[in-house]
């Protein structure tokens, strides 16, 4: 017979709660630190990539990882953003900040048309249908007059912030970029430890049975899916003004592809893991450049070499390790 009561079971629990959360926070004040002390070592304009290929990793993951929705057509919401971002910013002369917003809000507009098609299907089928209608937009991103076609959009002004900061500094710009990947992350995990994420985690797990709880399954699956996507455009938009550039390749089937990669990597259903295997995967492909066409292989290699390694991706296995989870 059990001798434990239950005030002291909840209290064990409490603790673990907040040991739990002390550990976020201290990999968090980690991450912040790293990207706030690495401009003086690295080269800024590399470092602002990654921060814009994790942000669009964490929405990704918020998806895949806390949803348990598998789009293979992810790259038509950054790719989407980045072109409505830059095409304000060079036609209409947006300034840096309301074309982000724009770029950002064409990423939610679209997400919500998208998932209103896709969300009513699951696994394989929920996937295809995904890369079909980002095959769509890859085609009309193709044929658009305003898109450049194969051209892009090039030479896109940074601006100034807020009509007095110039963007053209890339200090400047690092530090705007460095508060959109912060703002969107710290929002990625508020929504993953709200109700509304812990419902998502619920419908991840066993969707029948949170039907049968009376959830409305679909409406949660379209929220998270409209926020990923805007999250996502979010990254794009910014990546536009950034590397004043929207091209073809944002919205290819193959940043799909490598955004679930970066995923894999660092840890699916971890809330740094997307911030870790966007690293790498940005890594790999900026040092290992001068391979060329080799760069694609050695990827694979080392892929295959992590995924047997590290299961759970490198975050994931971590935080088996201390048995907390990040």
């Amino acid at each position: 017979m059990s001798t434990s009561s239950p005030t002291l079971s909840h209290a064990g629990a409490a603790r673990k709660a907040d040991t739990g959360q002390s550990q976020l926070v201290i990999a968090f004040g980690i991450m912040a630190a790293f990207f706030l002390i690495a401009p003086v070592v690295v080269y800024p304009v590399f470092l602002m990539k990654v921060m814009c290929f994790a942000l669009f990793a964490c929405a990704f993951n918020l998806l895949i990882g806390f949803g348990g929705l598998l789009s293979f057509g992810h790259a038509m919401f950054m790719g989407s953003a980045a072109y409505a971002s830059a095409h304000a910013a060079k036609v209409w002369g947006f300034t840096p900040e309301i074309a982000i917003l724009f770029g950002t809000c064409c990423a939610v507009i679209l997400g919500v048309v998208v998932g209103a098609l896709a969300i009513r299907r699951q696994g394989i089928y929920f996937a295809m249908i995904t890369l079909a209608l980002a095959q769509m937009v890859f085609f009309f991103s193709l044929q658009a007059k305003f898109t450049g076609g194969e051209d892009g959009i090039q030479a896109v002004p940074r601006g100034h912030l807020f009509g007095a900061i110039d963007l053209s500094n890339n200090m400047a710009m690092y530090a705007v970029v460095f508060v959109i990947f912060m703002a969107g992350f710290l929002l990625i995990w508020r929504v993953v430890h709200s109700p509304f994420g812990q419902v998502l985690q619920a419908i991840r797990e066993n969707e029948a049975r949170a039907t049968s709880l009376g959830y409305d399954t679909d409406r949660y699956k379209h929220l998270a899916f409209v926020l990923s996507a805007g999250l996502a455009g979010l990254a794009g938009a910014t990546k536009a003004i950034v590397f004043q550039l929207a091209s073809l390749t944002d919205v290819h089937w193959s940043m799909s592809g490598e955004v679930v990669l970066m995923t894999l990597l660092g840890g699916m259903g971890t809330l740094f893991g997307p911030v870790v295997g966007a690293a790498i995967i940005v890594s790999m492909q900026n040092y290992l450049a001068q391979l060329g066409a080799w760069v694609t292989i050695t990827q694979g290699v080392i892929f295959v070499i992590c995924v047997l390694a590290f299961r759970r991706g490198v975050v994931g296995e971590i935080a088996n390790l201390i048995k907390k989870p990040l």
